[in-house]
């Protein structure tokens, strides 16, 4: 593709490193930008430096946060007995706008992937363990809410086999046929899951 500018090539080159975005999708940003007033190009990206610059990731959950302590961690109307683990913010996020789940959170950074060279050091599963061993109030339950593939079940394993000499409940997030979705177009994996994981008609 050829550019008018130099200026605007890089600009689409860097707007296309960010995930779902192609060079036209990129190019259309950039000669919106350019439409822009500099005023809101540049708080643009006075927004983006101040993110990269001062972001913080909170101490004890390892959730995005502003402060050493994110706010679902320090909230007294959190139940601290139950904790939810999960891959990264997005599912914290994800979990949160159900608006059904009102425990705290530990953020693993990720699965365990020996394809993509990640093993368990990479992730925050000795946090994970030592916050478990060593909380002044005790954790009641461990959920494991993390995706339903092999990387995820992997980790899952791990996780309950590192904590098996912690005496708490561990379980699952149910997996099953989503609502408003035909069975014959289900995969066999998720049909048979939901099969066992059945519950009682209310």
């Amino acid at each position: 593709m050829d550019y008018p500018s130099k200026l605007i090539e890089e600009a689409v080159n860097q707007i296309a490193k960010l995930p779902g975005i192609g060079k036209k999708t990129a190019l259309r940003l950039v000669l919106h930008l350019i439409k822009e007033s500099e005023q809101n190009t540049l708080s643009l990206t006075d927004a983006l430096n101040n993110l990269r610059t001062n972001i913080r990731f909170c101490a004890t959950c390892h959730n995005i946060s502003d402060a050493e302590i994110c706010a679902i961690c320090s909230s007294h109307r959190r139940d601290h007995a139950i904790l939810c683990v999960v891959e990264d913010a997005k599912d914290v996020m994800a979990i949160e706008n159900t608006a059904q789940y009102h425990g705290l959170y530990h953020v693993l950074g990720g699965v365990i992937s020996p394809i993509q060279g990640i093993g368990p050091a990479e992730l925050k599963i000795d946090s994970l363990v030592a916050r478990l061993s060593n909380n002044p109030s005790p954790v009641r339950e461990l959920i494991l809410a993390l995706s339903p593939t092999m990387e995820g079940d992997t980790t899952a394993f791990y996780i309950n086999k590192r904590i098996k000499d912690v005496q708490l409940k561990v379980s699952v997030i149910a997996r099953g046929i989503p609502v408003g979705g035909d069975l014959e177009y289900a995969d066999e994996i998720t049909l048979g899951r939901s099969i066992l994981g059945r519950t009682l008609f209310n």
